[in-house]
């Protein structure tokens, strides 16, 4: 008897008829002989409901308070699988976070586990129970309510896996798999059958949103063997497990559009003042990417940093203060840009890679403002008009185009029917 923990993203529980799927495909699992663990996402765009909600009555919600509110959309989810999964004639049983033994830690809405105690799960598997349990949340050892982050289901499903000792994870979404680039950008992105930890953490750090990085962190330290998979077929996912099958020099590109370019202009260059700036932002809680600094002309340099956009607000004011008491002339902010990356486990083999991404963006006319390295990944920060094109230039230029064109999955027509019919 093998032990499976699965997770189904927002897409997947979106509708009543994906509920009732997503039962159907738990409950198949048991009847082969397996114990069957789900994790589950808040229905559709709920999170994104009640963040809007919060902001309309306080545009600065309190965390710990938001946190309460937040943890309820999975808290539907969990509770209608449980239902659907019972209607098929099987027993479920559905936990909170907290019921389900997660402890995290104290900091509200990006809280990170910090144990699991596993008895009330363990105790209802035995008893022949599919169990059901919200991702996405935990409590504190004091009882307050916490969540994980965005993309925190990944992580809680993960966590549970190697609490429980899997023996695989799935994580089930709206894609089938780990694809060479997105696919709604690249077309003839191929889908991979197997990829290492090590490059799928690159993939995450660098945009790809198939999987959230801290999931992935998790499943690599305690060995954990995941699965990505579509909650809409029946067809093979891409592993992620300690060694991958394909060893091609570049396993993917992935592209990230949701980070600014910050340039402090004028700085005196003397020590320490790169120390004041990045402790200045840390002390923000603000985390920064890319950094380069300009060769000092006339005892005066540049500064130019990448950071999430949805920082800026609290960043800005972070970097006029640092202006008005370093002397610095200006800064300035650009956020259309996207960082492009590539990534594979035979770029630290293969010399002359970067040479070549280079050539093709040039070849295309693409300006490329800032580079960074690592041992299986090169990024590249470009204007965001460009993004697009240069990913599809980059995809054909490595010899990563599939022979076929990817169709996104589409709502079937009773989904379509049932969507028109709530909004009346």
């Amino acid at each position: 008897m093998s032990l499976i923990v699965t997770k189904f993203g927002g897409t997947s529980v979106a509708t009543p008829e994906r509920i009732l799927k997503a039962a159907q495909r738990l409950v198949d699992y048991q009847q082969q002989g397996n114990k069957v663990v789900a994790v589950v996402s808040a229905m559709g765009k709920s999170t994104d409901d009640l963040l809007a909600l919060a902001h309309e009555v306080n545009p600065a919600p309190p965390a710990r308070e938001l946190d309460v509110l937040l943890t309820t959309g999975e808290l539907v989810s969990m509770s209608i699988l449980a239902m659907a999964v019972a209607s098929l004639g099987k027993k479920a049983k559905s936990f909170t976070g907290h019921q389900a033994g997660i402890v995290t830690t104290t900091k509200h809405n990006k809280a990170q586990i910090a144990q699991i105690k596993a008895g009330r799960i363990e105790q209802a598997l035995d008893d022949g129970n599919i169990v059901i349990v919200a991702g996405f949340q935990g409590s504190t050892k004091t009882g307050e309510l916490t969540t994980l982050g965005r993309g925190g289901s990944d992580t809680s499903a993960v966590a549970l896996a190697a609490a429980l000792k899997a023996d695989l994870c799935e994580i089930y979404s709206d894609v089938d798999g780990v694809y060479t680039a997105d696919p709604r950008v690249v077309p003839r992105a191929k889908k991979l059958e197997s990829i290492s930890y090590e490059e799928m953490l690159e993939l995450a750090a660098a945009g790809s949103g198939v999987l959230q990085m801290r999931a992935v962190e998790f499943a690599r330290n305690y060995k954990v063997t995941l699965c990505c998979r579509s909650a809409f077929s029946s067809n093979p996912g891409t592993i992620v497990r300690e060694e991958a099958v394909e060893q091609a020099i570049v396993s993917g590109i992935a592209y990230d559009n949701s980070e600014a370019k910050i340039t402090i202009r004028g700085v005196p260059d003397t020590a320490g003042i790169a120390a004041s700036v990045f402790s200045a932002i840390a002390k923000a809680n603000i985390n920064v990417d890319m950094i380069v600094q300009n060769i000092s002309e006339h005892g005066y340099t540049d500064i130019t940093f990448t950071a999430p956009a949805g920082d800026l607000d609290r960043l800005c004011p972070v970097l006029q203060k640092q202006v008005d008491t370093l002397g610095a002339r200006e800064y300035l902010v650009d956020s259309s840009i996207t960082k492009l990356s590539l990534v594979g486990a035979g770029l630290r083999t293969n010399p002359g890679i970067a040479a070549k991404m280079f050539k093709v963006l040039s070849e295309s006319a693409i300006n490329i403002e800032m580079i960074s390295t690592s041992a299986i990944r090169i990024s590249v920060v470009i204007d965001a008009k460009n993004s697009e094109r240069a990913q599809q230039a980059l995809h054909t230029a490595f010899d990563l185009d599939s022979d076929q064109v990817f169709k996104e999955e589409t709502l079937s027509a009773e989904e379509q029917a049932a969507k028109a019919n709530k909004g009346r």
